[in-house]
């Protein structure tokens, strides 16, 4: 047999065996020991140990804001548990108070985030990567996670270029079977309640309505803008708290999931609207913005906290309410845009600030569902974790990238050095 086609599988070879197998092949016993042993590729060699296991690397982000890790206890060991090598990021779960141990008691291996890029066939990211971690990702491999492909085109091309599959969990399609998988979905439910809470500490008035010896204290007023996942939990976490709240979107079918919040829903007439075949809003013409603009500036005005969610897919936000709106608003309201990171729901608003306007609090947060990074993580990895699993072959030990899958094609933008996605070619 040429030495150059050769290939074995040592890892549970005895000495004898490896000497017979040496003496074939005219190579030194103690090479092909540290061959077997490391699991290295020597190529110069022509001996490659046959692939019998998959490994996937876990890495954190570059972001301080973001404290969400891409991996907990839960499902790195089911990972483990289909035969999946992992290792991680040293201090990955930092941000939600979890040790390396913890990883390492599950048979995880901590390395350096290098490694992490390196030494994987599949890597698992909360965040995009800089263009100098991609050129440590060896070609044939595998970037998977939250990469906000619309704001960070050039890192697309410089996988494609190095021949690096890129899989998008933005893209992930809104389908029954991909539930499991959505991490818009996931991150954003979160994040709406993080809006109200992050909202009502910066009231100088409690939320429910109080029956106090010194008389009736009246409840906060919440207007949601946009009844998306966001916006759904942003009422039920106010109506929890006692508030009274109403909230708008522009379709009009979510009416009935307002009032069995128990909220009120604000009807305007725009006019013909509707959604994507993906459940998103679709954009309002300027006519029809105007007019909401308008009429849900009476609601602002008796509120004391709004709170808008108001997204538009691979687009910038739309501007919903400008400082006309604002200026009506009583002082010592809240304004928060959960929009803030897309442009901005809101005028005036900026990430990561509070900005007062005539007594009014416009708040901007980055990284919302952040803010309560144990959860975040929980959903985040295993959102991760059931598309790694779903296509996963136990049998060849690799991912099946079947494009004939609605998963597949939606979700992964780059493969084998091409761009896939008809929005980025």
């Amino acid at each position: 047999v040429a030495p150059d086609r050769l290939r074995f599988d040592f890892s549970h070879m005895k000495p004898m065996i490896l000497k017979d197998i040496s003496d074939e092949i005219g190579m030194h016993e103690s090479t092909l020991s540290r061959v077997s042993n490391s699991k290295l590729i020597l190529t110069e060699l022509g001996v490659m140990p046959l692939k019998n296991f998959f490994s996937a690397s876990i890495s954190g982000s570059e972001n301080s804001e973001l404290h969400a890790a891409s991996a907990v206890r839960e499902t790195i060991k089911n990972l483990i548990s289909k035969g999946i090598e992992i290792i991680f990021e040293s201090g990955i779960g930092d941000g939600i108070h979890v040790g390396d141990q913890t990883f390492i008691d599950l048979g995880a291996k901590p390395v350096s985030r290098e490694s992490c890029f390196s030494d994987a066939e599949i890597i698992l990211t909360p965040s995009p990567i800089d263009d100098h971690e991609v050129k440590q990702i060896a070609g044939g491999k595998t970037l998977m996670g939250m990469v906000n492909p619309f704001d960070n085109q050039e890192l697309l091309k410089n996988l494609c270029d190095s021949n690096i599959n890129l899989v998008s969990m933005e893209f992930v399609p809104r389908i029954t079977r991909a539930q499991k998988m959505d991490v818009l979905s996931s991150q954003a439910n979160l994040a709406g309640y993080v809006a109200v809470i992050e909202s009502s500490s910066l009231l100088s008035s409690a939320m429910p309505m109080m029956m106090t010896a010194a008389g009736t204290l009246k409840p906060a007023r919440v207007f949601v803008i946009g009844v998306g996942v966001a916006g759904l939990q942003a009422i039920a976490t106010a109506k929890r708290l006692g508030a009274r709240v109403e909230a708008f979107d522009t379709r009009d079918v979510v009416e009935e999931q307002v009032q069995s919040l128990g909220a009120k829903f604000v009807k305007i007439d725009l006019g013909e609207t509707g959604e994507t075949s993906q459940g998103y809003a679709k954009e309002l013409t300027d006519e029809q913005l105007a007019k909401q603009k308008e009429l849900q500036s009476k609601v602002c005005e008796r509120s004391d906290i709004v709170i808008t969610t108001a997204q538009l897919f691979g687009r910038p936000a739309p501007r919903i309410i400008d400082n006309s709106t604002i200026k009506k608003m009583k002082r010592g309201s809240v304004v928060l845009d959960m929009a803030v990171e897309s442009g901005g729901n809101v005028e005036g608003s900026k990430v990561d600030e509070i900005v007062e306007v005539d007594g009014v609090k416009i708040v901007g947060i980055s990284n919302l569902a952040s803010k309560v990074a144990g959860h975040a993580s929980y959903a985040l990895s295993n959102n991760f974790n059931n598309w790694l699993l779903e296509f996963y072959d136990e049998e060849s030990k690799n991912i099946r990238f079947d494009f004939e899958d609605e998963i597949i094609s939606s979700s992964v933008l780059v493969f084998d050095g091409e761009v896939k996605n008809e929005r980025f070619k």
